[in-house]
C-alpha cells in the first residue's frame, strides 16, 4: 500500500512509499484512511526539525490528523463496517507515569508517551491503518470527511477544559473571549467559543482572504490591531499564535480573575522586552492565570466530537480550504494566501 513517510531529522527526505500492510499487533479495527490534515507539525517533521521513527526503524509513515472508513471491526463492539473514524494520536507510556495510568496521557510526567505519525508510532497517512477501538473515536456520518477536523478541535478542546478548571476556582461566568489567530486552531477555539454564547473576538494580522469573512460569519468580531485595542479586560484569551509579543499582551490585559490559556508553540532564539514586575504585580493583584494546554485525552476527542456534530457543515468546509490528491502531497505543502486547513485525500 501506498504510505507518506520520512526519516525523522532528515529535511528534504519524505517521499511516497510502498509500504507492507499495517501489522495485526497495532490492533483489531482496519481502517480505510480518508484524508490526513497538514499542520504545523508535519512541515517542522518535513523540515527536519522533529520527529522520532519507530525503535528499529529509519523511516516513519507521517500524518497524525485524520479521517478514515472502518473495513474491519470486532463484532459485539460499538464500531461497524463503513463507521467514520478518527484515531487519536498519543499512547500512554509503558510505566505507565500516574496521568498516563488513568488515561490522562496528555499529562504524561516521563515523556515516554509515543505519537502516531510524530513519535516512535507510524501514522495515518498510508491507505489503511490498524488501530485498537479504544483509540478511535466516531465522527457523525453527515460531516463525512469533515471529521478531518477532530483531532484540532480536540486540542482547543481540552483547551477550554483547562479554561473551565482553572476559573472555577471562584465564581466562573466568563463573557467575553480573545482567540489570537485566525488559523485552523484558533478559529475551531472560537467555534466552541460561539456555542458557549460568548462573546467572542479573534485577532489576526491579515485584512484580507477567507479569515476574516470566516470569523464574521462564525459570529464573531474580527480584529487586526492590538489585544487592548480590540476589547478590553477580557474574561478568556485564547492564545493560538506562540509569538511571544502575543503571549505577554495577553497576559497583560486579561481582565482580573481571568484565564489566558496557551497553546501556541513558540520558537526560541527571540527576546522581548518586558516589564516582569508590572506584569507579576498585575498577575498577583488581579488573581489573574495563565496556563499552557497541549495534545488531548479521548475525552477532549470526544467533546470535539460533539463540538463539530453541532458546527455549520458549510463553514466547516470552507476551513478545509484545499485537497491534495496523495500523488501530489507536496502540493499540500505550498503555501498559499488563501489556504486555512490543507488536507491530503488518501482514500476515495
Amino acid at each position: 500500500m501506498k504510505a507518506l513517510t520520512v526519516q525523522p531529522m532528515q529535511k528534504g527526505s519524505a517521499r511516497l512509499d510502498d509500504v507492507p500492510e499495517p501489522p495485526d499487533s497495532d490492533g483489531p479495527v482496519l481502517v480505510e484512511t480518508l484524508g490526513v490534515g497538514v499542520c504545523g507539525t508535519d512541515i517542522e517533521i518535513l523540515s527536519g526539525e522533529y520527529g522520532w521513527a519507530p525503535p528499529g526503524r529509519d523511516r516513519l509513515v507521517l500524518g497524525h490528523e485524520s479521517i478514515g472508513r472502518v473495513l474491519q471491526a470486532p463484532a459485539g463492539g460499538d464500531l461497524a463496517e463503513g463507521d467514520l473514524v478518527v484515531g487519536i494520536v498519543r499512547r500512554p507510556d509503558p510505566v505507565p507515569c500516574a496521568n498516563c495510568a488513568v488515561g490522562e496521557w496528555d499529562f504524561c510526567r516521563n515523556g515516554q508517551y509515543t505519537e502516531r505519525g510524530i513519535k516512535e508510532h507510524d501514522g495515518y497517512c498510508s491507505e489503511r491503518y490498524r488501530i485498537t477501538p479504544d483509540y478511535v473515536v466516531k465522527v457523525d456520518s453527515s460531516l463525512g470527511t469533515l471529521g478531518v477536523l477532530l483531532e484540532p478541535t480536540s486540542v482547543v478542546a481540552k483547551a477550554w477544559e483547562q479554561v473551565d478548571r482553572i476559573g472555577g476556582r471562584a465564581h466562573w461566568s466568563p463573557r467575553t473571549v480573545v482567540v489570537t489567530g485566525a488559523g485552523p486552531i484558533g478559529l475551531l477555539a472560537a467555534m466552541i467559543g460561539v456555542q458557549r454564547g460568548m462573546d467572542v473576538h479573534v485577532i489576526d494580522q491579515v485584512a484580507s482572504g477567507p479569515k476574516p469573512d470566516l470569523v464574521k460569519d462564525l459570529g464573531a468580531t474580527y480584529h487586526t490591531g492590538p489585544l487592548h485595542q480590540a476589547v478590553d479586560a477580557p474574561d478568556v484569551v485564547i492564545e493560538c499564535t506562540g509569538v511571544g509579543s502575543l503571549v505577554f499582551d495577553a497576559m497583560e490585559h486579561v481582565g482580573p480573575g481571568g484565564v489566558v490559556c496557551l497553546t501556541g508553540v513558540s520558537s526560541g532564539g527571540r527576546t522581548l522586552d518586558v516589564d516582569a514586575g508590572i506584569l507579576n504585580r498585575s498577575m498577583v493583584l488581579e488573581n489573574e492565570a495563565t496556563v499552557g494546554s497541549v495534545n488531548a485525552n479521548r475525552r477532549h476527542y470526544e467533546s470535539a466530537a460533539g463540538a463539530l456534530a453541532a458546527a455549520d457543515r458549510a463553514w466547516l468546509a470552507r476551513v478545509v480550504s484545499r485537497r491534495v490528491p496523495i500523488a501530489s502531497w507536496e502540493d499540500a505543502l505550498d503555501r498559499r494566501d488563501d489556504d486555512v486547513k490543507v488536507v491530503i485525500e488518501v482514500g476515495s
